[in-house]
């Protein structure tokens, strides 16, 4: 029974297995992660309880469990007990052999989460050609650059004139301006320094930066699951990339930051796919402010370099914030509307802890 439990839990699909009377016998931890329950909660109980709005929920596995054949349904809309609702698929086969305390194995994949797997590997793919034309570009730029602020400082050496050297000064800063931009558009520059820390701790220290920008004013409520473990990751990194989300709530919340809140919440899930690579444990992070929210038009290309929808923005936080956490093995996700505008990111947790 170990090794079954062992191998139920390590399915990334939810699995409910009932008996002849409908009632819950096994759920999976995918199950319970998209159920919003635990197992030992839903164990000897009727399925009918699992979800609002059951009939045709029950109906299915009736007709499942009294003809002894499989059933399919896609595109499921199923009410959760919390009123969340999802979509799936739902696979019902019935198990023939009539031993044992499973009748019913029921399959139910979230039509919305493989849809968005297939998402995050075309960002995925989109940001490394993005990143590979920018080097590209970058090498083009920097060596030019290089020769143009060169020849300023020899040509400021030899002018005649002290005053000309306004110009050539121009010159120069006008070219390690550039070449800042690029080194910036480049994102990390140098390899992470993985070790164990406290996700919190993190949080804790971008918001107190927040705090100290906005005088005091801006609103930061918190949400926290105490019982994150640790695990490793780049601080620094992790600093930057959360205090460029943070910050541009922020800056869009101005000229009114006493009229900004942000909500800083943690939790963990379990079986959960980053891109092709299935994780037993991830640390999911919101950031939610009540902002304008992001244009309609940009929100497809918000994690793209150079898109920005304010005058003064250079376009380069967010793009930053997602190279930082795909750096992790992580992925970072926008979801934005009118006064909520929502940025997930999703840290693996691999760690013997966990």
């Amino acid at each position: 029974m170990k090794q079954t439990r062992g191998i139920l839990d390590s399915i990334s699909t939810s699995i409910v297995a009932l008996d002849a009377n409908l009632r819950v016998v096994a759920l999976n931890a995918a199950g319970q992660t998209l159920l919003q329950t635990s197992e030992a909660r839903c164990i000897g109980q009727h399925a009918g309880t699992l979800v609002l709005h059951c009939a045709e929920w029950l109906e299915s596995l009736t007709h499942a469990l009294v003809n002894s054949a499989p059933h399919a349904s896609r595109g499921v809309s199923l009410v959760l007990v919390s009123g969340q609702e999802v979509q799936v698929d739902i696979i019902i086969t019935p198990v023939l052999d009539g031993e044992g305390p499973f009748q019913l194995v029921v399959e139910l994949a979230v039509v919305d989460r493989l849809l968005k797997i297939n998402r995050d590997e075309t960002a995925q793919h989109a940001q490394e050609t993005s990143r590979a034309i920018i080097r590209g570009l970058a090498h083009e730029i920097k060596n030019p650059l290089g020769g143009v602020r060169g020849a300023a400082q020899l040509l400021a050496k030899e002018l005649p004139d002290a005053e000309l050297a306004e110009y050539t000064d121009v010159i120069i800063r006008e070219a390690d301006r550039l070449r800042d931009l690029v080194d910036r558009l480049l994102g990390p520059n140098r390899q992470l320094d993985p070790q164990p820390l406290n996700i919190h701790e993190i949080m804790e220290h971008v918001r107190n930066l927040i705090t100290a920008e906005s005088g005091n004013q801006v609103t930061i409520k918190r949400d926290y699951d105490p019982s994150l473990p640790e695990f490793a990751c780049d601080r620094a990194q992790l600093i930057q990339a959360v205090l460029n989300i943070m910050r541009n709530a922020l800056q869009a919340a101005a000229p009114h930051p006493d009229q900004c809140e942000i909500m800083l919440r943690s939790r963990s899930q379990r079986q959960f796919t980053v891109g092709a690579k299935l994780h037993r444990l991830v640390c999911r992070i919101d950031i939610i402010d009540n902002g304008p929210g992001i244009p309609a038009e940009l929100l497809p290309a918000v994690f793209a370099p150079m898109v920005t929808g304010r005058a003064d923005g250079t376009g380069l936080g967010l793009s930053i914030a997602q190279s930082i956490i795909c750096l992790h093995g992580g992925a970072l996700e926008c979801d934005s509307r009118p006064g909520e505008t929502r940025f997930t990111f999703y840290l693996p947790m691999d760690t013997r802890d966990a």
